[in-house]
């Protein structure tokens, strides 16, 4: 009887610390959002893009320049882009945890959607923006972040994880 409790209690006891991990990732760089950090991927260091210009007077307060292609490293920081300026972004995903689409909001005539030029993997997701217009707008997409079980009595959680940046186009 005594080593059936201690059974019970014990897959209690890891169910529940399973259930709890799942979304309790640490992570540098969020800053309290209460965001999970990215799962590390195998993709190659970006190599910075020739038609990714800074604005004029370099950086301006809180604002990056685009240099470089934008990933899933690069969640919820704010980047300046040059009229006529290009931004891709690549976020690297799993067929487990696809990304969604990735979509803008806010002045959206600030950007128009351009060919982004490579096939995907599946999961992830790709775009390319050209700035056309002075504007601010936000990227962003989404993912499980918890791959789906694949057999009956698999823990499963219901949380997403988000990515998102700023876009000043000056």
């Amino acid at each position: 009887m005594r080593r059936t409790t201690f059974h019970r209690a014990s897959l209690a006891a890891a169910t529940l610390l399973l259930l709890a991990g799942c979304g309790s990732q640490g992570g540098g760089g969020d800053k309290g959002s209460g965001a999970v950090s990215p799962s590390p991927t195998a993709s190659p260091t970006a190599s910075p893009s020739a038609s990714a210009t800074p604005s004029a007077g370099g950086s301006s307060a809180g604002c990056t320049p685009v240099t470089s292609e934008l990933t899933a490293a690069d969640r919820g920081r704010t980047y300046c882009l040059a009229k006529d300026g290009t931004v891709r972004i690549t976020l690297a995903g799993t067929e487990q945890r696809p990304w969604t689409k990735i979509t803008a909001g806010g002045d959206t005539a600030a950007l128009k959607p351009m060919n982004y030029g490579i096939m995907l993997r599946g999961g992830d997701a790709g775009a390319a923006y050209q700035a056309v217009a002075a504007g601010t707008v936000t990227l962003t997409a989404t993912r499980p972040l918890c791959a789906q079980p694949t057999a009956p009595g698999q823990v499963s959680c219901k949380a997403i994880e988000e990515w998102h940046v700023t876009v000043r186009v000056n």
